[in-house]
């Protein structure tokens, strides 16, 4: 049985990301929202695009106001107004100024900005009452960016921020890269969809949907295979349509070593290359990694706990990996305290669901309440976060440092 850290090892030294070259996609600005950015973005334009005042107030020349204070104002002709979008008239001379607005052109001939709230303006005059610091809430072309070196870097996810610079640089068509395609079944003579009526012994298939949303969540797209019967002819045929029409498979259930659980035998018969069938995890052990040359195959758990657990720990990074965000798709763990008393039988790496809460400007850990089974799908909801307890570590004590991976 693999340790957690091997059996991330394997996974994610499995995980090719997209290519530049054969997986791209050209969007416009309203669909590339959470796309990844495919290729380095370079702008043709220098952000800010001319020297800019960042206060309304008046442009002046430094050398003309050094030596104002309220005592001894300074008194300055002003020569013309300039709002924002206009192209300023005038070169900026000894005595003179400019009424400027926020975002406006510096004039020629002008060096500081002397924010409105230290003058007052009489007709024509503007009296300057204190004095400013050179080159004073003037924005210089540039200062932000220059043209030509790179703007946005390949792999980050286009998120508002990504999407005003692009608009600002005037870049309407962006290259991304193409979203993976999951394929997600379940697998089990017991379960049905919500919409059937429940017959002594069955189950609700839950997993597919919660697969499908995490799916999504990450940013790729699901092709929905429905629920396949423990039978060995129609899951081989599921799985080598799933193999063929998509780059990641999920599929829960049939993966242990039940009489029913054929899925193992069903992936070598198709070619796999099976690295692992069992994880030294809780919730999640009976976990399969599989790879095919065009997709992986993770055969999940079919308890819906584990089967989220698992994601969470190891598809969830896999897909944001695929799907070539670099770097940033790497699980995210946390050191934190915790409220809870959490315990362990210390022979597998332990997972407790419960919740992330900030507390006075620090994270605290907070186990759920209600049994912790893997079975046991209803506690889980809100859950933020999942403590990790090592092999070997039996308590964690309230107030005791826990390593906590994030979620959700």
């Amino acid at each position: 049985m693999l340790s957690v850290k091997d059996a991330e090892t394997i996974i994610f030294n499995h995980v090719q990301p997209l290519n530049q070259e054969h997986d791209l996609e050209i969007v416009d600005l309203l669909t590339a929202f959470h796309r990844i950015l495919a290729t380095p973005v370079i702008s043709s334009l220098d952000f800010p695009h001319w020297d800019n005042s960042a206060m309304d107030g008046f442009a002046v020349r430094y050398e003309d106001v050094q030596n104002s204070n309220a005592e001894n104002p300074t008194i300055l002709e002003i020569v013309e107004e300039i709002p924002a979008g206009y192209q300023p008239q005038n070169t900026i001379k000894k005595g003179q100024a400019a009424r400027i607005f926020t975002g406006a052109i510096i004039p020629k001939g002008a060096d500081t900005i002397v924010m409105q709230e230290k003058t007052k303006l009489q007709e024509n005059q503007v009296f300057i009452f204190a004095t400013p610091q050179p080159q004073e809430f003037i924005r210089h072309q540039g200062d932000f960016y220059q043209a030509g070196k790179e703007l946005l870097p390949a792999g980050i996810p286009l998120n508002a921020a990504e999407i005003a610079i692009l608009a600002a640089a005037q870049l309407s068509t962006i290259s991304v890269f193409r979203r993976p395609r999951v394929a997600i079944f379940s697998s089990g003579d017991e379960l049905v969809t919500p919409e059937q009526t429940l017959k002594p012994g069955q189950i609700v298939d839950s997993n597919q949907y919660a697969l499908a949303a995490l799916v999504k969540e990450s940013g790729a797209e699901v092709l929905m295979l429905g629920i396949v019967k423990d039978n060995p002819t129609a899951l081989t045929e599921t799985i080598n349509y799933a193999i063929n029409n998509s780059d990641i498979v999920l599929s829960s259930g049939g993966v242990s070593v039940g009489d029913y659980d054929y899925i193992a035998n069903i992936l070598a018969y198709l070619g796999a290359e099976i690295h692992f069938r069992a994880v030294q995890m809780r919730p999640g052990k009976p976990l399969t990694f599989a790879t095919f040359p065009n997709s992986l195959y993770f055969g999940l758990p079919g308890n819906p706990v584990s089967a989220l657990v698992t994601f969470w720990r190891f598809v969830e990074p896999t897909i944001k990996k695929f799907s070539g965000i670099n770097p940033g798709w790497e699980a995210k763990f946390l050191k934190v305290k915790s409220h809870s008393e959490l315990k362990s039988n210390g022979k597998m790496e332990t997972y407790i669901w419960g919740k992330l809460n900030l507390n006075d400007g620090i994270y605290e850990f907070q186990q759920t309440s209600g049994n912790l089974n893997s079975g046991n799908l209803i506690n889980l909801s809100q859950t933020n976060a999942l403590a990790i307890l090592p092999v070997g570590k039996t308590l964690i004590s309230p107030g005791e440092e826990t390593l906590v991976l994030r979620i959700g």
